[in-house]
């Protein structure tokens, strides 16, 4: 499934994550390490195992983890029930 941001929430990559701003309510979200990485990779076009591998790969974790794709899934569903992400 493809995400993108909903419009009027812009996405800012930082050192220690990253940030978004959500222009209509004025609201701030900071997301750690990583979420930026999940982020990053869905609004990329990659599917949830994709992000889950980049996650892996961040993290230094075996790609294989069952908890990789379950933790991918939480910070997406995450953002789309704060309405930031929405489908493509």
């Amino acid at each position: 499934m493809n995400w993108k941001l909903r419009d009027g929430v812009s996405w800012s990559a930082t050192d220690y994550g990253g940030v978004l701003l959500d222009t209509v309510s004025g609201d701030y979200y900071q997301l750690n390490p990583t979420g930026a990485v999940v982020l990053t990779a869905v609004l990329a076009g990659s599917d949830l195992a994709a992000a889950a591998a980049a996650l892996a790969e961040a993290c230094d974790v075996d790609a294989e983890a069952d908890f990789l794709t379950a933790d991918a899934s939480a910070v997406i569903e995450q953002l789309a029930a704060a309405e930031l992400v929405v489908h493509r």
